[in-house]
């Protein structure tokens, strides 16, 4: 039976936190990064209509992870912001979430 990243949620260690991102990012200069308390990565587009189109597609996660990011959108960027109130931190869940972000796009 597989268990869902829902499940059993729980804060994640220092540790943990810092291997996950480390496995997140890969060597990508720009990727998620540890800021007060939560993970966040600032993803840019050439236009409004394709960080709106980027928006939608988080939001679609969102819905079907049942687990939503804070979004601070602008006209070519959009910066995606997890962490995991009901665990008062970062849990596996987001990790979940940001990869799934991640592969939304082509890797530079």
């Amino acid at each position: 039976m597989t268990t869902s990243p829902h499940a059993q949620r729980r804060a994640l260690t220092a540790t943990e936190i810092v291997m996950r991102l480390t496995d997140l990012n890969g060597s990508t200069p720009q990727g998620w990064m540890l800021v007060d308390g939560a993970i966040e990565k600032t993803y840019r587009f050439p236009n409004f209509l394709e960080t709106m189109m980027f928006v939608n597609a988080v939001a679609q996660i969102a819905h079907v992870e049942d687990h939503h990011p804070d979004l601070a959108v602008g006209y070519n960027r959009c910066q995606v912001r997890y962490n995991t109130h009901d665990v008062n931190g970062i849990s596996a869940s987001d990790f979940h979430c940001a990869a799934r972000i991640d592969a939304l796009l082509p890797k530079a």
